[in-house]
């Protein structure tokens, strides 16, 4: 194997959507740093199956509807 070609292999924290912390081995950041998670598996649908949820960020669905309620929609 060639050396000095790979990324180094440490731990970090990562810190979940509910506030729990846990620690596992990345190349991401440094040693010791935390990553926070927007997305985690305990609040994703495709992991606890819950069914979608759609955000309306700055009121676009809501615009959109009033614009096309007339259609059927």
């Amino acid at each position: 194997m060639k050396k000095d070609i790979h990324p180094d292999y440490h731990v970090i924290n990562v810190k979940m959507t509910n506030g729990d912390m846990i620690q596992m081995r990345s190349t991401w950041g440094k040693e010791g740093d935390t990553m926070s998670l927007d997305i985690d598996p305990t609040v994703h649908p495709a992991w606890t199956g819950g069914g979608q949820r759609l955000m309306d960020t700055g009121g676009r669905v809501s615009k959109f509807k009033k614009k096309y309620e007339g259609l059927g929609f």
